[in-house]
């Protein structure tokens, strides 16, 4: 027994903002059956290499792990009836396709509805269906430009070039929202018996994500400050030289930071009248980084680590992507494992982080290739219709 088994998720989403959540939902045990176009499928397939087949790229092995795949081509009647069937027996029905299309396909709410009066229809959307931007596409890097966040990097280091943030951030952002929505759809539909239309847009999740501290003092009316969190923004806020790399180190409280100064010989700097006259105007921090940054090329990463460890110091060694999968404590979590998929051969699966005391860990279901479940999918369709 999963968290979720029984539940039932067709999935008509595709990149990665619907199949991430789609993935954590297979993860806590749901059946998540994705509808692919047939022929090249999912564009997540793509990202990152896949070797042998091209379609069964890195990143696909994660994001569609645990889940069922048929290809059908929706213009076609009898695929379209095909996907009829699958929502007639579905709990949840999750598409990211443009409102009008989904409509011309007959797949909109009131036609889902028809087919299961109890359904949750979730369509997941770049921009809420009510406002002005309600027809425009959605990728990654166009929210986080509507969001304000490619003005972050430049708030810090100076350059004004708006920067993107080096990740999906925004497409995994609206994923963990929609996951969110649809167990709150199921707890509701437990309680009541009814489905119900649930929108999720990526732009308005975003911005509820980025702007709960970045909004700052801007929240007010009216404002007393601007936008932006400075302790986020501080340029001097940034891992710290080592003697042979670079750490973290979190001066979080006033207490910490008076220990930290005192380990490194610094207790002068919060008695001095800079120090003094920067923190009547809350600014002081930047005095306490460039000090810090001053002091840490003395020891090597591993000695000051130690030392931070005896005095409760928050810190981590700052390091490098490439190197995460030795990470000491990953490795004894196993948060890594191994595994040898059938079609691809020897690949590293990151575990689900969360865990729960009813559901032990399972071995989680390999991504599908393209329509590897279709022709048993139809049978089902057919034995039930």
């Amino acid at each position: 027994m999963t968290m979720l088994s029984g539940i039932r998720i067709v999935d008509l989403t595709t990149v990665i903002f619907g199949p991430y959540a789609t993935q954590m939902l297979a993860d806590l045990g749901a059946e998540v059956i994705k509808v692919e176009a047939p022929g090249l499928g999912d564009i997540s397939r793509y990202l990152g290499n896949g070797i042998p087949d091209p379609t069964m790229g890195s990143v696909h092995l994660t994001v569609n792990r645990g889940k069922r795949s048929i290809a059908l081509d929706l213009k076609k009647p009898e695929d379209a009836a095909v996907l009829r069937d699958l929502i007639a027996t579905a709990d949840v029905f999750f598409h990211n396709v443009r409102g009008k299309a989904i409509a011309r396909l007959g797949f909109d709410y009131d036609g889902c509805k028809a087919l299961k009066p109890d359904i949750i229809y979730v369509h997941g959307t770049g921009f809420g269906q009510d406002g002005p931007y309600a027809d425009l596409q959605a990728y990654d890097d166009v929210i986080q430009a509507a969001t304000g966040t490619t003005s972050l990097l430049p708030r810090v280091d100076g350059d004004p070039r708006p920067r993107y943030l080096p990740s999906l951030i925004a497409d995994k952002i609206a994923g963990q929202f929609g996951a969110q929505a649809i167990l709150a759809a199921l707890v509701h539909k437990l309680r009541t018996g009814e489905g119900q239309a649930v929108e999720v847009p990526m732009f308005e999740c975003f911005a509820a994500f980025m702007l709960t501290e970045h909004l700052r003092d801007a929240t007010l009316d009216p404002a007393i400050g601007a936008a932006g969190y400075p302790r986020q923004l501080d340029p001097t806020r940034q891992p710290f030289p080592s003697a042979d790399g670079y750490i973290a180190i979190v001066p979080y409280t006033p207490d910490s930071t008076a220990r930290l100064m005192a380990l490194l010989g610094s207790e002068a700097l919060m008695t001095s009248a800079d120090y003094e006259a920067a923190k009547a105007k809350g600014q002081h921090m930047p005095l306490i980084y460039s000090e810090i940054a001053r002091k840490t090329p003395a020891k090597t990463t591993a000695e000051w680590l130690a030392l931070f460890a005896d005095n409760d110091i928050p810190a981590m060694a700052a390091r490098d992507l490439q190197d995460i999968k030795e990470d000491p404590h990953l490795v004894a979590t196993g948060f890594f494992r191994r595994r040898e998929h059938p079609d691809v051969g020897g690949y590293f699966e990151m575990q689900p982080p969360v865990k729960y005391g009813a559901a032990p860990r399972r071995d989680l279901g390999f991504a599908p290739k393209i329509d590897g479940d279709g022709e048993a999918i139809r049978a089902e369709c057919a034995a039930n219709g």
